[in-house]
């Protein structure tokens, strides 16, 4: 007998999982999608920023639920953060993973790769800039998986790329105004709500915007899930999640309490 499903997956997934679970009021727990944002202000630690930026879009080839998946820049910034994502992303190399040279391997199959694809040219199509775009191994088959390390800039909200999880090698540049009504509003225009990034010297405006950014985890000038303790429980706002990981919050998930009453007459 089940007793309580645990699911990491896509949100449609978990959709219908939680649909057949109603059926027999089963207990639930899912970590579902993402397309997390990362907000980089004036006044960050670019080289930091930009490094952290190329590294979380591009971990496991893309493939991870709290990739940065949407980067937001201030405009007063936007060209030396390019040109410094730029230099970083064209010292990933993709190929084979099993040499270590390769910082980037193929992705788990030819449908999702064609999937990347596709919103990488609707985005291009949409008015989006191809600032970088690396090579694959020439020596790999047509029906490998492989994609190229892509930077995009100027992407605009409304794009699909912008709204639909890529799970792929991209590097998602966009601007905003400067302003923190303009980075939570953008930060926040989204389905999702798993995970998040502020980029800023300034200690009391990261905690002001990451108290507003709709979304379980938010890390300070750093990738959350590399620094969170163990305590901290994995959170999914909106169609991120349902139930927590980790901590005692999420542990709690995974059991049922239960209360003994005794009575004054109950021998002990």
């Amino acid at each position: 007998k089940v007793n309580m499903v645990a699911m990491t997956g896509s949100t449609a997934v978990g959709q219908k999982i939680m649909s057949h679970c109603a059926q027999g009021l089963k207990r639930l727990v899912l970590e579902l999608g993402g397309k997390d944002p990362m907000v980089v202000f004036a006044d960050a630690d670019l080289e930091l920023a930009a490094s952290d930026a190329v590294k979380y879009s591009l971990s496991n080839t893309g493939q991870v639920c709290c990739s940065f998946e949407r980067v937001y820049v201030d405009t007063t910034i936007k060209e030396e953060f390019e040109s410094k994502v730029i230099e970083i992303a064209s010292s990933y190399k993709v190929g084979d993973g099993r040499n270590e040279e390769n910082k980037v391997g193929p992705l788990v199959s030819k449908l999702q790769r064609d999937r990347v694809a596709e919103q990488v040219d609707t985005a291009l199509k949409s008015g989006a800039k191809l600032l970088y775009k690396s090579t694959i191994p020439e020596s790999a088959p047509e029906e490998a998986s492989f994609y190229p390390v892509t930077v995009l800039g100027d992407v605009e909200q409304s794009n699909e790329i912008q709204k639909v999880e890529t799970f792929g090698p991209v590097v998602s540049l966009a601007t905003f105004d400067g302003t923190e009504e303009e980075a939570i509003r953008l930060a926040n225009d989204t389905q999702y709500g798993l995970s998040s990034a502020v980029y800023t010297t300034d200690s009391n405006k990261a905690t002001r915007v990451a108290r507003r950014i709709r979304a379980g985890q938010v890390g300070i000038n750093c990738y959350s899930i590399d620094y969170a303790n163990t305590a901290a429980p994995w959170v999914g706002h909106r169609n991120s999640g349902f139930g927590y990981h980790s901590g005692m919050d999420g542990w709690r998930q995974f059991s049922v309490p239960k209360s003994l009453v005794f009575t004054g007459s109950a021998s002990r």
